[in-house]
């Protein structure tokens, strides 16, 4: 991946793409960061929860400049998410995301919202980068509640 996103700096810069440019440097240097915090060369998925946090950032600002009726800062954001979503993993269908939190419900058998954290560290793994861990973790909370 990290060989990927270079090729793709080297290319934007070749393209004067300015958008892409800004945004790959940004996941470059995020990355470089963690690196230094970890004390070792990143893998694929510890880069993929990096590119997951840029979009979540991303898709936070999205709301505020919403509340802010900024339409041009909430175009130009989107844009940025659209670029980094290529380099994120396929996500998966609301019902490939379903069948993990059965098999989890199925091996922990909660008895109620107390065991969120049992299911969460069953499906966490599974969904990381796949899927919204928003999304997932509110419709495990919604099973649970019922």
């Amino acid at each position: 991946m990290r060989e990927t996103i270079l090729k793709d700096l080297v290319a934007a810069m070749k393209a004067q793409d300015k958008e892409t440019l800004t945004v790959l440097r940004s996941v470059k240097g995020a990355i470089q960061l963690e690196e230094i915090n970890v004390k070792h060369e990143l893998n694929d998925d510890e880069m993929i929860g990096i590119l997951a946090k840029q979009i979540k950032t991303r898709k936070e600002s999205v709301v505020e400049f919403e509340k802010g009726n900024r339409q041009d800062l909430v175009d130009a954001t989107n844009r940025e998410i659209e670029i980094l979503s290529k380099y994120m993993p396929a996500q998966l269908s609301e019902e490939e995301v379903e069948k993990i939190i059965d098999d989890a419900f199925n091996k922990v058998n909660p008895t109620g919202p107390a065991d969120m954290g049992k299911i969460m560290g069953i499906v966490s793994p599974l969904l990381k980068g796949k899927a919204d861990m928003g999304n997932v973790s509110k419709m495990i909370r919604e099973r649970l509640t019922k």
